[in-house]
């Protein structure tokens, strides 16, 4: 019997790469309870606001809302609470000494399964500005324009 290994793509924060600069990623596991694995597999989950930070040498995701499971009793977890994440200590020393740099901090980007595990891809980030943002928007819009014109004059021959 073979395992399906495909990495299905629980949330994603979209908003993290208008509002960042993304300097590097990293793929950690995530310690859960068991109503909450089942609420991601049911894809009940947000990371809009999600953030990590390095507490006593180990790392915690901040704000990441998994819905209690419906199915669930008087035991579900609670939708907001932290949750500790699985890296190894080198890498754990390494963001923190990252992150208390000035304007860098730890975004999640998304949650997936990768196997049977619940896995979490963490960023370290800088802010934009705001005119980095209107920079990104203006460069992108430029790009649709020339992919829009070079339709219409390919589709004229």
């Amino acid at each position: 019997m073979t395992q399906n290994r495909q990495n299905k793509t629980v949330a994603e924060n979209r908003r993290a790469r208008h509002e960042f600069h993304i300097l590097e990623t990293f793929e950690a596991g995530m310690e859960l309870r068991g109503t909450e694995v089942k609420s991601l597999r049911n894809g009940k989950a947000n990371i809009q606001d999600a953030f990590a930070m390095v507490e006593e040498g180990q790392i915690f995701v901040h704000n990441m809302h998994i819905s209690p499971y419906e199915m669930g009793n008087r035991f579900n977890h609670d939708p907001k609470r932290k949750r500790r994440l699985l890296l190894h200590k080198a890498e754990i020393a390494r963001l923190y000494g990252k992150a208390r740099e000035k304007g860098l901090t730890l975004v999640v980007l998304r949650i997936y399964f990768s196997g049977s595990y619940a896995k979490l891809e963490l960023a370290l980030a800088q802010g934009k500005k705001l005119h980095d943002k209107r920079e990104a928007a203006a460069e992108k819009e430029s790009r649709r324009e020339m992919e829009r014109a070079f339709k219409e004059r390919s589709q004229a021959f």
